[in-house]
């Protein structure tokens, strides 16, 4: 039967995906890959060879009715992101959202997402919680951290190295240098680290050690 799926890849280690996951990779007509060539990593790591074509945020406009009508054809495609769930702060929801106007069968499957291990090792509550993912670069941005200083809830964000001590300098501003904090970067990977504290002691801290890899940030709510 044609349908999407959405199929999450490891954000880090390669032994985190399912082995449901790499049947599906390997019975699928075609995969949609973020980065073809991240990808073909994977696929060459466990011996998968189905095709493999481009569907990035540059692309996925102009792409994005073949693929329904390829679809629609009766082929099942697969998409995947460079790591973690498709539509999570990477392509996917355009893709989705197409497919349910064209009564199409969407299947994600469950997999790495990289803010629940942020989270729930964090030590701040994760009963309740706002996913933010990334802030504006620069417009909006303060304008979003202002909002966002009377939320309760547990707030998550993502974050690049080259901005990370410079959100956090934001967060001292508009949360207050004590609200607590964790960083998580390089999750699953061999220099993994989380470093908890204030915010103004975090950001210290990465103002020290010099920030590499991908970062979730999850601050504590009002």
């Amino acid at each position: 039967m044609s349908k999407l799926y959405l199929i999450p890849t490891p954000i880090g280690n390669l032994e985190d995906i399912t082995l449901r996951a790499l049947r599906i990779l390997k019975e699928v007509n075609i995969v949609l890959a973020e980065d073809t060539r991240t990808s073909r990593k994977l696929f060459s790591h466990y011996d998968i060879d189905t095709n493999i074509a481009p569907y990035h945020m540059h692309n996925e406009y102009k792409v994005l009715q073949k693929w329904i009508d390829r679809i629609k054809s009766g082929k099942t495609i697969a998409l995947v992101s460079d790591a973690g769930t498709p539509a999570i702060s990477d392509p996917g929801f355009l893709l989705v959202r197409e497919c349910v106007k064209n009564d199409i069968e969407v299947d994600c499957l469950p997999g790495a997402t990289a803010f629940v291990p942020a989270l729930v090792n964090s030590g701040i509550p994760s009963d309740k919680f706002v996913f933010e993912g990334f802030l504006p670069v620069k417009k909006g941005r303060q304008k979003r951290l202002k909002l966002l200083s009377e939320e309760e809830r547990t707030i998550i964000f993502y974050e690049s190295p080259h901005r990370i001590v410079k959100t956090l300098s934001l967060f001292c501003e508009f949360f207050g240098e004590d609200r607590k904090v964790s960083v998580s970067r390089e999750i699953s990977k061999m220099f993994e680290e989380t470093k908890r504290g204030s915010a103004k002691e975090v950001m210290e801290y990465f103002e020290q050690k010099k920030p590499k890899g991908e970062f979730v940030i999850i601050l504590e709510g009002k």
